[in-house]
């Protein structure tokens, strides 16, 4: 892709396309025809552009590329959770899942192909990292993702999540492009309230998005809350510690003023214990939370297995008893290999599709 001599038209701001119209002696509006394309309506070719002539949708392919992410193939499970394989222009395998609960449906999109940090209960880790993905190609997942909400649950999407493959602040400005272009009122249009981006915590970034006024919720992913055990999971944590991590979020807070959400796999063995609970109590003390404890799929490492049942309720009995807000989440679509980064590892291989 970086020796394609052709821009990739949606990394051209409204702006720019404008000029560009105006150098092939277009009006203005057609320009905004483009661009309403493009972000409001969610083409991913130029032949789409039906209200556009013919000459001038060859103008625009022979002056951009247009480089997008198409659904390749999904597995379905049976509790309706549905995982897809996107494949980008120069043939990288993302992920994406739709998930749909009590009539509501949560897409779960990645920010990157593989990803760098190599978090050992992770699938995705194994990969590797490919690059990151552009503001288009997030935009992408959730119009291909939103689609099938409609066509299998007669719904839109009704949430949106940056969990899936990659670190989402390691690749900020193609975040914040893709944020922008569906929440704008000549994008998507979509309320910042029904977006999260989690993050395992990058601290400077943390702080970047305060001072930026991105206003969609902000999850960490912990999973473990004294430096020596997230030190084994999470191998980023020596050079970002939890200490770091703590400043940046009472920053977060203090400049928006917004709860965080604390994401907690519970690995059975490791991180489960009661004394767990009182260090993820003592680490949410400096800022207000809400927890939610994930069940682990145990397709993401070999390293580890999901905590009983009943040590869950424990866990979160024992900081529902210090006054913290905590909701159980069970995992899903335990039988496709749901876990992040586990249907890219087989996208050589067959893949059951529905």
């Amino acid at each position: 892709m970086s020796g394609d001599p052709k821009p990739d038209i949606r990394q051209r701001t409204k702006e720019e396309l404008l000029n560009w119209f105006r150098s092939q002696n277009e009006k203005p509006f057609r320009a905004n025809q483009a661009y309403e394309w493009l972000w409001q309506k969610g083409v991913r070719s130029f032949r789409s552009m039906t209200n556009l002539n013919v000459s001038l949708r060859d103008r625009l392919e022979a002056s951009y590329t247009f480089h997008t992410l198409e659904p390749g193939p999904f597995a379905e499970s049976k509790d309706g959770t549905l995982k897809i394989i996107f494949r980008s222009a120069d043939e990288k395998a993302v992920e994406g899942v739709l998930i749909p609960s009590q009539g509501r449906t949560t897409a779960c999109i990645s920010s990157q192909a593989g990803c760098p940090l190599g978090c050992t209960f992770c699938a995705t880790g194994k990969l590797g990292f490919t690059r990151n993905l552009t503001a288009g190609e997030i935009f992408d997942q959730v119009v291909i993702l939103n689609q099938l909400s409609v066509e299998k649950h007669e719904t839109p999407l009704s949430n949106i999540v940056y969990m899936g493959m990659g670190e989402p602040l390691l690749n900020y400005a193609s975040v914040i492009g893709s944020l922008d272009r569906l929440t704008a009122p000549d994008g998507l249009g979509m309320s910042p309230q029904r977006i999260t981006l989690s993050s395992v915590g990058i601290p400077g970034m943390i702080r970047q998005l305060a001072d930026d006024g991105v206003k969609v919720h902000f999850a960490l992913s912990l999973h473990a809350a004294t430096n020596e055990k997230r030190d084994k999971i999470i191998p980023v944590n020596r050079k970002y510690p939890l200490e770091m991590i703590t400043e940046a979020l009472k920053y977060y807070h203090k400049t928006t003023g917004r709860r965080i959400t604390i994401e907690y796999i519970m690995l059975g063995g490791f991180n489960d214990t009661e004394r767990d609970a009182s260090d993820l109590a003592r680490f949410c003390k400096s800022f207000p939370v809400k927890v939610n404890l994930i069940e682990y799929n145990p397709g993401g490492s070999e390293l580890f297995e999901r905590s009983s049942e009943n040590r869950i309720k424990q866990f979160a009995d024992a900081l529902g008893k210090k006054n913290m807000v905590v909701n159980i989440r069970k995992s899903r679509g335990k039988d496709i290999d749901a876990a992040c980064g586990q249907l890219a590892l087989k996208a050589q291989g067959p893949v059951s599709k529905s």
